[in-house]
């Protein structure tokens, strides 16, 4: 069984076919709780925050990590858990817990949890590909050992519309996102090999940020051995970005297989609104 959080941005049906369990994360906004019974639509959540809410968010509540995981080893199946980044999230730390002392109490159980080093739609086509290898046949230890010697080569490009959340989440300085939004720059970012999120470089005006992220795209497959046969794009309620970049990819590299689905309300809680992320296989990082 493979289990992993709702960072991983999968949309529900891709979840339900591939039999996906997941971890709830949690959020508040305007005084509510939402997570695994009581959520908001993409577009609701998006649309309160552009009137100006300012959401909070919470890791895996470490009960409900350790009782999703006995329910499945109830059911006699062993678990591969993939992590949302521990370098942004305590939700490794809390699932890894969860995960060893069952193991400790019973003997038998087997559960693997990954750190997988990344989010959103990253986290999820890692996913995707050891979905695809469960269902090749690969056995539990084949699928685990290929996570690891490939996470670092799942690349993560995205830019925001808005600098002011990344300012709250402590990604750029308050000067930075005051000049740079009356100029409008646009920041190009990635996640790095930590985990973390690193800027790259900044460019003028939205349609150039999106542009960027396919130049940097072709930077990280040059040299790669792999072959990416899909890209996965996650947005921040702005689809006709994400559908540009994707025809902007598949006109340069010919890549015509996607999935384009939003950014979670936990991961856009710091992104905002207007982000979009592209994921592929590189290189490196």
């Amino acid at each position: 069984m493979i289990t992993t959080d709702t960072t991983c941005d999968l949309p529900d049906d891709y979840l339900k076919q591939h039999d996906i369990t997941i971890l709830p994360l949690y959020y508040s906004m305007n005084g509510t709780v939402y997570g695994e019974d009581n959520k908001l639509e993409p577009e609701e959540f998006y649309r309160i925050m552009r009137s100006g809410a300012m959401p909070n968010t919470m890791a895996v509540n470490p009960d409900t990590a350790r009782q999703i995981f006995t329910d499945l080893l109830d059911q006699g199946y062993d678990i591969i858990h993939i992590a949302f980044s521990s370098a942004l999230s305590g939700s490794y730390s809390v699932s890894a817990t969860a995960a060893r002392e069952l193991c400790d109490e019973r003997p038998g159980a087997k559960i693997t949890v990954i750190d997988s080093l990344c989010a959103s739609l990253g986290e999820g086509l890692l996913i995707h590909k050891a979905v695809q290898m469960k269902e090749n046949g690969n056995t539990f230890d084949e699928v685990v050992e290929w996570i690891e010697n490939n996470k670092l080569n799942l690349c993560h490009l995205f830019t925001v519309d808005d600098l002011h959340h990344l300012h709250r989440g402590g990604r750029v300085s308050k000067a930075t996102a005051v000049i740079g939004t009356l100029i409008n720059v646009k920041p190009v970012l990635h996640v790095n090999n930590e985990g973390r999120l690193i800027p790259l470089n900044n460019v003028r005006g939205r349609k150039k940020a999106l542009i960027s992220l396919v130049d940097q795209m072709e930077v990280r497959i040059k040299d790669y051995n792999g072959k990416n046969d899909i890209i996965f794009i996650s947005h921040g309620d702005c689809f006709e970005d994400a559908q540009f970049v994707a025809n902007l990819v598949k006109e340069r590299f010919g890549i015509k297989e996607n999935l384009i689905h939003f950014v979670s309300p936990t991961i856009g809680a710091h992104s905002g609104p207007g982000t979009v992320a592209l994921f592929f296989m590189g290189k490196e990082r």
